[in-house]
């Protein structure tokens, strides 16, 4: 896995991502703790509608991300977008309104939401072997993971010496080292894809191709047990199991030790499985971890047995964390097999976009159900949906999914040079299939 290291533009790149997520981490918890200051019993709302803002950002502004990254030079677009979210990191210690702490996370995500898919986008045009692109998305979870795991653990260390504010600067320390990791790099450029009407839109590439259908469906499933630990976590630890501030760092952590665990196994896991073996269960462990956090809430098991509540979260942050994994790291290469180089960009922003969208949905409804009605009526509605994901998603995606398909193109001359290969008195012929210009709907299965 470790190979593709050596690869110098890859590593700036891998490690950028490692120190601006770490920052990122440390702001998860530092802002879990700021809502709870602000708000007490009701952090649970401020957190869930800071983090819908944030997906507000990722869903309004991401394709927005496709475009710059055809007129923006790559390098100027990531340094920049670290650059503002190092400034919205060095303010969000001094506030003292939930509106401040509202506005500043918008400000934040809105450049997070141009930097992540040009990132995204980047990887595969550095590593074009699947190999090695295979390798660098089981590295990028694994840098994802820190934000859960190392970050947290960090937290808890530095909440015993300093107040939380400041982790708010460690933050704003991992987007500066990243800036500078990036700023040296010549990044390739990117393909010029001709005139707009020739070009697919990102998010009609996505609804038209039937994986990746089923790719979003498998997001939402995500969303809905991700809401469930960073939105309800604080409260279970700190109101639900009394326990210490800390201790919410240390649940997080247990989601991203899962998550980490599978990461590692995942390029082995891949070359024996393949993607959709993998993923379809692993949608259905979400489902079922999020059934059983519902039954102990809903029976008031974890009150009536705190000693051993406490364990008992954490083995199932671990499962959801694992699950997770399974489930986001073969995603690039379902969008890889599925987009030309030149859509790459357009396919990363609407996924990272409609993928959000589905945390646009679970983070309030995990924080307003759980501050209004209870963390049992939260966990409750959150499995509903991540079970009809998890359904959704297996029906969607074919079990044959061949790359090569054959199709006919009846709107095409007989002389058009895509035709060269065509048989037959309705011109059919076989090719990876791929929806782009020439190929605006998935064929049926009779062709």
């Amino acid at each position: 896995m470790l190979s593709v290291l050596r690869d110098r533009t890859y590593r700036h790149l891998f490690l950028a991502q490692v120190v601006a997520l770490t920052g990122t981490g440390l702001a998860t918890v530092a802002l879990a703790l700021l809502a709870y200051d602000l708000a007490g019993g009701h952090a649970p709302a401020v957190l869930g509608t800071a983090l819908a803002l944030k997906m507000a950002a990722y869903v309004g502004l991401a394709p927005l991300a496709g475009a710059l990254a055809r007129r923006v030079p790559r390098r100027a677009l990531l340094v920049g977008a670290d650059l503002v979210r190092l400034l919205a990191a060095l303010v969000l210690p001094f506030v003292d309104q939930v509106w401040q702490v509202y506005a500043l996370v918008l400000l934040l995500q809105a450049a997070s939401a141009v930097f992540t898919p040009a990132f995204q986008a980047t990887i595969p045009r550095v590593l074009p072997e699947e190999r090695d692109y295979t390798r660098a998305l089981a590295l990028s979870r694994l840098a994802y993971d820190l934000e859960s795991l190392a970050s947290p653990v960090l937290a808890a260390a530095l909440l015993a010496l300093v107040p939380y504010g400041w982790l708010f600067t460690g933050t704003a320390a991992g987007f500066l080292l990243s800036a500078l990791l990036v700023l040296p790099l010549r990044l390739p450029p990117e393909d010029r894809p001709g005139p707009a009407a020739a070009r697919v839109l990102g998010v009609r590439l996505l609804l038209a191709t039937p994986r990746l259908r089923a790719l979003l469906a498998l997001d939402l499933a995500v969303a809905a047990a991700g809401a469930a630990v960073l939105v309800d976590t604080v409260v279970l630890v700190q109101d639900g199991l009394a326990r210490p501030a800390g201790d919410v760092s240390l649940a997080l952590a247990a989601y991203g030790a899962g998550s980490m665990t599978v990461a590692l196994l995942l390029p082995r896991l891949l070359d024996r499985t393949g993607d959709r073996a993998l993923m379809l269960p692993a949608a259905a462990v979400l489902a079922a971890a999020l059934g059983l956090l519902t039954a102990g809430l809903a029976t008031g098991w974890a009150d009536a047995h705190r000693a051993a509540a406490w364990p008992a979260l954490l083995a199932l942050w671990f499962c959801l964390g694992a699950a997770t994994s399974a489930v986001l790291t073969p995603g690039g290469r379902l969008l890889r097999r599925s987009a030309a180089d030149a859509d790459l960009p357009a396919v990363f922003a609407a996924r990272f976009s409609l993928s959000h969208g589905c945390w646009l949905l679970t983070y309030p409804l995990a924080g307003w159900l759980a501050a209004r009605v209870g963390t049992a009526v939260s966990a409750a509605a959150l499995t509903a949906v991540a079970l009809g994901a998890a359904a959704g998603a297996a029906r969607l995606w074919p079990r044959g999914d061949p790359e090569e398909l054959e199709h006919a193109h009846p709107e095409l001359p007989a002389g058009h040079p895509h035709m060269v290969t065509a048989t037959g008195p309705d011109h059919r012929h076989v090719h990876t299939f791929r929806i782009d210009a020439l190929h605006r709907h998935w064929p049926t299965p009779a062709g």
